[in-house]
């Protein structure tokens, strides 16, 4: 049997049938001018999914990964001190790519479950009188562990501190579906990628650049070839890529933008809060907790639920897959086996949301956890339903 159940991974996401078909497209002369009406239209998409009129948008064939070592590789050269607080997986692993481009990295570690500590960046950031710190990275949404931290707090206290350092943000889990402001936040490069706000499969790595990141090129020394901003801007100057583009997915990222910009950027947003909201009453009725410590910091895209000492969270998302053929995210890094991951982003409803909600509680009852059918459900029900007809049509 083919699968026709929604996913619950934090992206992956679900596809609207529509991308998925703007991406199955006959060959298309990536030299010839009509790629032009595909390429221009989607970078014009993505400035305005940033919020930003100023920087400029480079869209690589890879994924968030490779928007990292874009941004590392064209602003900073080898010796280079950057701070950057480690509280998650993803973190982590962007620390991991400074080291191993030689960077001089210092690391703020924060418990997972808690946001990126501004005062602490804030605290490097003046004590830093020489401006040794070239560039200060975040996390925006740390997805490992259903984290959101301030960004907007971050770049004030840069400012607080008159530090000329870039600000470079991981927005891959955030950017159209949280709201993300590159310019009122002061963001000298946000990178995301194709497969989850932006509805897509997995292929693109999507990077927003400042018009002071780019002034950064002149002097960076990381060697760079496929991810050159110079070697794109060239391109995009004579509607092409320095090299074959992935045109199909560039086709679905330009209906992706303007779905999410038809939809409305703020009832985007709202559509993912009231889900994640629901997500949370679920958690809260099972008497379970969720792995982001405090209000502020939970995610709206991604939520890590613990499970009790002692029991493996990872064996909820196999039991998932195989009895009830549906998928949530396994736990990573310091939280592997204590919390499994719900991610509810990109193309999903609140009757969707229920949908998975209804097959953790079995799974959880399944394994003998001290779980009420229903009892989420409800509680997600109580978030999610309009009232009754006559309520609802009086509201519109």
């Amino acid at each position: 049997m083919i699968s026709q159940n929604p996913v619950f991974i934090p992206g992956p996401t679900n596809m609207p049938e529509v991308l998925r078909k703007s991406c199955d497209m006959p060959t298309l002369d990536h030299r010839s001018a009509a790629f032009a009406g595909i390429l221009h239209p989607a970078l014009e998409g993505v400035k305005k999914v940033l919020k930003t009129t100023s920087a400029e948008v480079f869209v690589f064939p890879s994924t968030g990964t490779g928007g990292w070592e874009t941004a590392l590789t064209n602003t900073l050269s080898p010796g280079d001190t950057v701070l950057v607080g480690r509280n998650g997986m993803f973190s982590h692993r962007w620390i991991d790519m400074c080291e191993r481009h030689g960077l001089d990295v210092i690391v703020l570690d924060t418990a997972w479950g808690q946001g990126l500590p501004v005062d602490r960046y804030g605290e490097v950031l003046a004590q830093d009188t020489e401006h040794r710190i070239k560039a200060v990275l975040a996390t925006h949404n740390e997805t490992a562990t259903g984290v959101v931290s301030d960004i907007a707090g971050l770049r004030a206290a840069m400012d607080a501190s008159d530090h000329p350092a870039l600000l470079l943000v991981d927005g891959v889990s955030s950017i159209g579906s949280m709201n993300f402001e590159m310019d009122a936040w002061g963001v000298d490069i946000a990178v995301t990628g194709s497969q989850k706000g932006f509805m897509l499969p997995a292929g693109l790595a999507i990077v927003g650049v400042s018009q002071r990141a780019l002034g950064a090129m002149a002097t960076a020394k990381l060697p760079r070839t496929f991810f050159d901003l110079r070697d794109m801007q060239k391109g995009y100057a004579v509607n092409g890529y320095p090299y074959t583009p992935p045109v199909g997915l560039l086709n679905g990222l330009k209906l992706a933008c303007d779905m999410l910009l038809e939809e409305g950027l703020e009832n985007v947003f709202a559509r993912h809060r009231r889900i994640a909201d629901g997500v949370r009453a679920a958690v809260a009725a099972w008497g379970l907790e969720l792995c982001a410590e405090r209000p502020e910091w939970q995610s709206d895209t991604v939520s890590a639920v613990r499970t009790p000492e002692g029991f493996d969270a990872g064996e909820i998302v196999t039991h998932a897959a195989e009895v009830y053929d549906m998928a949530f995210g396994v736990g990573m890094g310091e939280v592997a086996g204590k919390v499994f991951r719900i991610g509810h982003l990109g193309m999903l409803t609140e009757a969707q949301a229920l949908c998975g909600l209804a097959t953790v509680e079995m799974c959880m009852v399944d394994l003998g956890l001290d779980i009420q059918l229903g009892s989420g459900v409800a509680a997600a029900q109580g978030v999610y339903r309009h009232g009754t007809r006559q309520q609802a049509m009086a509201a519109e």
